[in-house]
């Protein structure tokens, strides 16, 4: 029998999902020295191809990954408790074991744009200070996010993982025009063969662990960040309707500052020495907007529309593994090979079918099914014994609502 669910949780987890997936799209589509980079882009930076980018840097970029690293501070709670509980301690420890081989086989397997590394040593960290409370949590992680939002002061260049160097080799092949060679040579090997996709995968994923350490404040912060808030009963929407819509507003007010900011950086090429610092600062506060959004949506009352997100939500491990799974199956070699062949406007419909699938098969599954299936593997894993899976009898006559 499963534990009884936080419904919110589920449907902002659902949409922090396939907000992910936004962003991921490029580093599928592009090797790493051409993804989130409007300058490297293989199809140049112009007309829809800068739009297209600009709306994915402006709404999703940075936001729903913070959304996602808060809701996973919260889930260590949830499944370790605090220090003085032992037996949760243990499912806690077992749990992150097993993400570090999850992350491995998706890093080194399916994509090298694995975001569960960071997680798993984010969450040694975490697993030590789970137990303080909201204060000391929101007093400290912000402090971590405002020195870290210093670093970027001003010109030194976005920390991020897909934006980093990683070494290749030059072959002197240039299929697109705007490539410069060395993205044209990668593109040239993650399109011969599956063998090439994944050479040039594993070194990229190499170079990410070695440069992971410059994530793990940052993610630790939104960790800590995510659970103060939840044990002041922000995520659950206990909270008054005035401080939701507050913190909407904010966030609204943060957007609304990144738009001019991302425009000139994304569409005009002329970014300003703080962009980077202001976007550390204002992109969390956009995600706690979009998080206050839905929950006042939630406050409503039962609503048909967010059935699918939650749904998505409760399956979002699963559905993280199969949008790499789908996305690599599209533009590495060996199956698809559209790797370099897709621009922007193109790559947004594949994102938006990404989504309406998942949210449909997530639906599906759980009118069938307890959990998703590596959902269900996980948590075989953490309490070291094995939950239902097929929904019983009596529960398939009620469809998921």
């Amino acid at each position: 029998m499963t534990k009884a669910r936080i419904p919110s949780l589920d449907v902002i987890r659902g949409v922090a999902i396939l907000g992910v997936l936004a962003v991921n799209a490029d580093g599928f589509a592009a090797p790493i020295h051409a993804s989130l980079r409007p300058d490297a882009w293989m199809f140049g930076n112009d007309g829809p191809t800068a739009l297209s980018y600009w709306l994915m840097d402006w709404l999703f970029h940075e936001k729903f990954v913070a959304i996602f690293s808060m809701l996973f501070g919260i889930s260590l709670f949830l499944v370790g408790g605090n220090l003085s509980d032992r037996r949760k301690g243990i499912n806690l420890a077992r749990r992150l074991a097993a993400l570090f081989v999850f992350a491995a086989i998706h890093g080194f397997g399916i994509w090298w744009g694995d975001i569960l590394s960071t997680y798993a040593c984010a969450g040694v960290v975490m697993f030590a200070l789970r137990s303080l409370g909201p204060k000391v949590l929101l007093s400290v992680g912000t402090t971590i996010m405002l020195v870290t939002a210093c670093h970027a002061w001003p010109d030194a260049p976005p920390v991020h993982a897909m934006a980093a160097p990683v070494a290749s080799t030059d072959h002197g092949t240039r299929s697109h025009p705007h490539a410069s060679p060395i993205v044209s040579a990668e593109i040239a090997e993650a399109t011969a063969s599956a063998g090439g996709a994944y050479a040039l995968n594993t070194r990229t994923y190499v170079h990410q662990l070695q440069n992971l350490w410059r994530l793990l404040p940052r993610t630790i912060a939104l960790m800590m960040i995510g659970l103060g808030l939840f044990k002041a009963r922000f995520f659950t929407g206990a909270l008054t309707r005035r401080t939701y819509v507050v913190v909407a507003s904010a966030g609204i007010a943060a957007l609304m500052a990144l738009a001019p900011l991302t425009w000139h950086a994304d569409v005009r090429s002329m970014p300003t020495r703080y962009d980077t610092f202001l976007s550390d600062l204002l992109s969390p506060l956009a995600a706690l907007g979009y998080v206050a959004l839905l929950i006042l949506a939630l406050r409503r009352g039962p609503s048909r529309w967010l059935t699918p997100f939650a749904a998505a939500g409760r399956m979002a491990f699963t559905n993280y593994l199969t949008q790499s799974l789908i996305m690599t199956s599209i533009f590495y070699g060996g199956r698809g090979a559209l790797m370099g062949q897709v621009d922007r406007p193109a790559l947004w419909a594949i994102v938006v079918g990404i989504w309406a699938l998942q949210l449909a098969w997530s639906t599906w599954w759980l009118n069938r099914f307890e959990m998703g299936p590596l959902e269900w593997v996980w948590r075989w894993v953490t309490y070291a014994h094995r939950s239902p899976f097929v929904r019983r009898r009596e529960a398939l006559a009620t469809p998921l609502a």
